[in-house]
């Protein structure tokens, strides 16, 4: 299965493949035209009360990560449509955070990857 992540700023590449926005705001100073983005998937981001919580604290990380992934269980279907695009080709989950380890698209990419957790 082929996902990465990728900053909203670093701009599109070809080998990107099928790339999604993953956030649920448009991230600040980033046009469009340099997105390039086939999908935004507003419902696989945080809530609003996790994303306040988290603060992308990195000492908070583990519990946000549990807490999303509990978020995520709701999302079965969308989930599924992304694990396929995967298994056909390059996934880009596309995030606007800084710190790309400790961000909702790492979370994503291993969910993806691996299934929602027991």
């Amino acid at each position: 299965m082929q996902v990465q992540i990728k900053r909203a700023r670093e701009g599109a590449a070809r080998s990107d493949g099928y790339r999604v926005l993953v956030d649920r705001m448009w991230p600040r100073g980033v046009s469009k035209d340099t997105a390039r983005l086939d999908e935004w998937a507003r419902e696989l981001a945080p809530s609003d009360e996790l994303r306040r919580w988290y603060g992308h604290d990195p000492d908070r990380f583990d519990e946000f990560k549990r807490r999303y992934v509990d978020e995520l269980r709701g999302q079965r279907d969308t989930l599924s449509g992304l694990r396929r695009r995967a298994r056909q080709g390059q996934l880009t989950l596309v995030v606007g955070a800084r710190d790309v380890e400790h961000s909702n698209g790492q979370v994503l990419a291993d969910v993806l990857r691996r299934g929602l957790p027991r």
